[in-house]
């Protein structure tokens, strides 16, 4: 893991108080507002470069952990962040539809840093990702509308629309370039050379989504610290109960420990960025649904960190890859 992996949540902060002071002494918010969306877009179609679909193979010999894997992830989680929203958020529809788009996004990238460090099944980690992707981008409409109540206050064409455009539209960008990749210089060059690029570009376009995202609404930040403070019980419980449900089914299920590492990981993992892109794009005169999502990974990359110790492997307890 790099050091720019590590200190994630910190460089995110640092983006945000950046562009915080930038839209407090300078009128620079119309103008950072229009780089948020494409900025965002331009790191999804990165993630979305990195993933195999053929990745899915891999778990053939683990359908128990995949099966558990997605019940948490879109049946347990979406009812709990339902429960946890209308239950500490009552009275601000903006964060609960915050908290509702983080936590119903299943991660499609960072838990496979936090498994490895956990020496948890890679193999099953790696298939679960586009299963994940294919997945929340079908659903997360159907959770926002459902769950979200009247909260949400949004129509479904223009949800739908925002999805096709942060989601759709980076994929197949990211198809387009790791066939082109392919059929002009070969799998090994787009593996070892595009994979990479892809990967080191994705940290630097999250830093600056966020702190243009910051200098744009700066002001409403300011104006709504307190709701912001506001999140972290919620965010506290989900990232206590989660893991804590996730070692209990890999218990029932029997799990070896490789599985019951990678379980956890892909349970308690959430993807801020896809969440920040489609608040952005769905509800943009509602800043402070965005804004509440950077507040996710603040919290999250700690509790991965202490996880991916909590639940280390020993290798004689791992199970065939």
């Amino acid at each position: 893991m790099s050091t720019s992996e590590k200190f994630q949540s910190v460089f995110v902060a640092l983006a945000a108080l950046a562009g915080l002071g930038l839209g407090l002494l300078w009128p620079v918010g119309e103008a950072a507002g229009r780089l948020v969306l494409p900025a965002l877009v331009l790191m999804l179609t990165a993630v979305f470069a990195q993933v195999d679909a053929g990745q899915v193979r891999r778990a053939r010999s683990a359908r128990t952990v995949v099966a558990a894997s997605l019940v948490l992830n879109f049946v347990f989680t979406p009812l709990l962040a339902w429960a946890l929203g209308a239950g500490l958020l009552g009275g601000s529809p903006d964060l609960r539809i915050g908290l509702l788009l983080l936590l119903v996004t299943p991660c499609t990238d960072w838990y496979l840093v936090f498994t490895g460090l956990a020496r948890g099944h890679m193999g099953v980690a790696a298939a679960v990702l586009p299963v994940n992707l294919v997945l929340q981008l079908l659903l997360l409409p159907v959770y926002v509308l459902l769950l979200g109540g009247e909260a949400a206050m949004v129509g479904t064409g223009t949800l739908v629309e925002a999805v096709l455009l942060v989601l759709v539209v980076p994929l197949v960008l990211a198809v387009f370039l790791r066939e082109a990749a392919r059929r002009w210089r070969g799998d090994a060059w787009r593996d070892a050379v595009l994979v990479p690029l892809a990967s080191a570009a994705v940290l630097p376009l999250l830093y600056a989504a966020v702190l243009a995202m910051f200098a744009w609404q700066a002001r409403t930040v300011l104006a709504h610290l307190g709701d912001l403070v506001a999140l972290l019980p919620p965010l506290a419980v989900f990232f206590t109960v989660a893991p804590l449900v996730a070692l209990l089914v890999a218990g029932l299920l029997r799990l070896p420990a490789d599985q019951r590492a990678t379980l956890t990981m892909t349970t308690v993992a959430r993807n801020s960025p896809i969440a920040l892109a489609i608040a952005v794009a769905a509800f943009p005169g509602r800043p402070l649904i965005a804004v509440a999502l950077v507040a996710g990974p603040l919290l999250e990359l700690p509790v991965l960190a202490l996880l991916s110790q909590l639940v280390r492997v020993r290798p004689k307890d791992s199970s065939p890859p």
